[in-house]
Order: C-alpha cells, then structure tokens, then sequence
C-alpha cells in the first residue's frame, strides 16, 4: 500500500480565536447525528405514505430529506474546520441523537406528527447550540445552526399544516 494510503485522520487544533472548540463540536456531532437520523426517518416515511394527501406528503418529505443530507456535510465539515473528528461509527450516530423510531409503520397523519415532533426537537437543540457557539466567539458555527433551525422549524410548520387538515 502506499504511503499516501496510510494517512489517518486525527485531530487538527485550527487557531481561529473560538474558545472551547471541543464543546461546539460535540454539539455539532449531535446535530449531525438528529440530521441524519431525522434524514433516514423522513426517507422512510417517503417511501411508504398513502392516503388522499400522498402527493404532498411524498413531495414535502422529498425536499426535507434531500435539504437535511446536504445540511448534514455541512455540519461536518464544520466540525473539520474546528479541528475535531466527526462520529467514526454508525451506532454512535445512532445512540447520540434524539430521533426515535415509533413501534409501528404509522398513518400519514402520524407521520406528520411524528416528523413534526422530531424537527422541533432539533430545533431546541440547535438554539442551544446556538448559545453555546456565540458564548466562545464562534458566529460561524451560530450561523449554521441558526439556518438549520430556521429549517427546523419551518419544516415543522409545514408537516403541522398538513396534518391539521
């Protein structure tokens, strides 16, 4: 194998003035984890809606799913920039977020609620992050999450209009 082949990735400390960066990039790495769990959910729920509303639904998750996978290099490379690691497994990505499955294929109405419930949720949690970002000088990270909560949160709007009907 050549030597180019061997290279590892490791820690990178990048000395752009933001404090405690390992903080912001765990929560990052929890953000990143909501996202792709919330991405693989909302795939799901694409692929299996029936029902009256199928054609809006079907649409509205397409373009949240395709919105979070992009958002989700987004964060990790946040993280890079930060000079830390992103998740290095699946069950870590896994065990660290907060998006649950629920016990059963649910109806189209469900899924709005369900999916609506879990955009809100990373909304909170992108606040914090928010909070947490700008407390150790880092508006770069602040500016992400404030755009993935605005996303968040209109995401859950959307799917809470749909299910109202």
């Amino acid at each position: 194998m050549t030597t180019a082949l061997n290279v590892k990735p490791q820690l990178a400390p990048a000395e752009t003035g933001v404090r405690d960066t390992e903080a912001i990039a765990e929560g990052l790495s929890d953000v990143l984890a909501d996202t792709y769990r919330l991405t693989l959910k909302t795939h799901i729920y694409h692929w299996n809606v029936e029902g009256p509303l199928f054609f809006s639904l079907h649409n509205l998750t397409e373009e949240q799913y395709q919105n979070m996978f992009a958002a989700a290099d987004e964060l990790a490379e946040r993280i890079r920039a930060l000079g830390h690691l992103t998740p290095g497994k699946i069950n870590g990505v896994l065990s660290d977020s907060i998006v649950d499955d629920l016990d059963q294929m649910p109806s189209a109405g469900e899924m709005c609620k369900d999916l609506e419930k879990d955009h809100m949720r990373l909304a909170h949690r992108l606040h914090a992050l928010i909070e947490l970002a700008e407390a150790r000088k880092d508006m770069v990270t602040g500016d992400l999450a404030t755009e993935r909560a605005a996303f968040h949160e209109k995401a859950a709007w959307m799917l809470r209009a749909l299910s109202a009907s």
